[in-house]
């Protein structure tokens, strides 16, 4: 980082600006949601040494926000250099034939004031609308995040050209070597023609959901009823009341435009007690269908791999609970600067609990039960005969986790 933003620095300046933004996005790690939290930093000058003041980081940021596409560019491509170490040292391949699974997905920041770029929201509220993209590996996955593109509160959700600017990043973030075997997922708003073709043409796979319920409809009733089949849970057992069909050749029509090779598959679930129905359910089913290119697996599975997308809200839970609940400047580049700091902030803590914590149920602790048990620990730094050393309270139930993640990480 130190080296990708070293055209920012000033000639006398004191500060890194790479050791001023690492500082920053410590203090959001670990809890912080605007720029004058670095103060829980600056107060252990033991553990961080000289951490800049806030008027330092004040101006830094808006200097970064003065050249901030070359600014981004610069922080992604040390991003990108330090994921490629972490994989190097651990990488997760539990399951799901090792394939690499990119989620995109948008939420809604609100703005509690007039910010630049904040606007009406299609839930009519007022803010922004990012778009991010999360990576995912094997059962457990890793959550990692890999892009972000900040967008107005008036921002739509089925944008092709956004989806494809995002997507290229997140793939940007990537070890080389991993491209090729990724498969991208989305909910319907990446279930776009001109989207799904970028994808095929980069030799991709995809997982998309696919919205056209009037044709859907004609062709549910043309399938018969020995072609569904029991659905399944993440488990891989039976899923009581689900069945899941495919309706591609029921769809020839409608299906002229769309990459080839895509297949339209069905899922009808019975709704639960007290469930709202729509006006697209048929016959008492709740009908989704998701678009795939997937050749070699069940369909049963293609609808387990799609419906694991709903990981992808729990990541923009988590990166809420890591500085995204609030943009904390007016001016829309420092915001997207902000937005960048948030992603290395959830890298952080996702790269810890790989090398650190991997084996060890406290490795699928979201950032909450890490910070109170791990990260808020009330030790102390003892300097004894030229050394230091770590003290930590006698009876912390999970001292011996905090030992064990230290072993792991001087022996990765």
């Amino acid at each position: 980082m130190s080296a990708a933003l070293a055209p920012w620095r000033a000639p006398r300046a004191v500060h890194d600006p790479a050791k001023v933004l690492c500082d920053l996005v410590t203090a959001v790690a670990l809890g912080g949601d605007c720029a004058a939290d670095i103060a829980v930093v600056r107060a252990q000058p033991d553990l961080f040494g000289t951490v800049a003041s806030d008027a330092t980081v004040s101006r830094l940021v808006t200097a970064l926000a003065g050249d901030v596409e070359a600014v981004l560019a610069a922080i992604r491509t040390a991003r990108a250099a330090a994921r490629q170490q972490v994989w190097r040292r651990q990488r997760p391949l539990a399951g799901a034939g090792n394939q690499v699974i990119v989620d995109l997905d948008a939420t809604l920041v609100t703005a509690h004031s007039d910010k630049q770029g904040a606007a009406p929201t299609f839930k009519y509220g007022y803010g922004f609308h990012p778009l991010l993209a999360f990576v995912d590996h094997g059962v457990q996955g890793s959550g990692e995040a890999l892009a972000a593109l900040l967008r107005p509160g008036s921002a739509g959700s089925n944008s092709a050209a956004d989806h494809i600017t995002v997507l290229d990043a997140a793939l940007a973030q990537l070890p080389e070597h991993e491209r090729p075997q990724v498969l991208v997922r989305t909910d319907t708003g990446g279930g776009v023609k001109d989207f799904l073709h970028h994808i095929t043409n980069l030799g991709l796979q995809y997982s998309v959901g696919f919205y056209g319920m009037p044709p859907v409809v004609e062709a549910l009733s043309k399938v018969p009823k020995q072609a569904w089949r029991a659905a399944l849970d993440g488990d891989g057992a039976p899923r009581e009341g689900a069945q899941v069909a495919e309706l591609t050749r029921y769809l020839p029509d409608t299906l002229r435009g769309w990459p080839a090779g895509m297949r339209v598959i069905a899922r009808r679930e019975r709704p639960h007690p007290g469930a709202q129905l729509r006006l697209t359910d048929d016959n008492g089913w709740r009908i989704t269908c998701f678009a795939t290119n997937t050749r070699g697996w069940s369909i049963p599975d293609l609808e387990v791999r799609h419906r694991q997308r709903a990981r992808a809200e729990d990541r923009i839970r988590n990166l809420k609970d890591t500085g995204l609940t609030n943009l904390p400047f007016q001016g829309f580049d420092q915001n997207q600067i902000w937005l960048e700091i948030t992603l290395l902030a959830a890298d952080l803590l996702v790269w810890t609990q790989v090398l650190a914590l991997h084996g060890q149920p406290a490795r699928r602790w979201e950032p909450k039960r890490l910070r109170l048990r791990l990260l808020a620990v009330a030790g102390r730094i003892i300097c004894s005969r030229r050394r230091r050393f770590l003290r930590l309270p006698r009876g912390w139930p999970w001292s011996g986790l905090i030992e064990t993640s230290w072993t792991a990480l001087q022996t990765a």
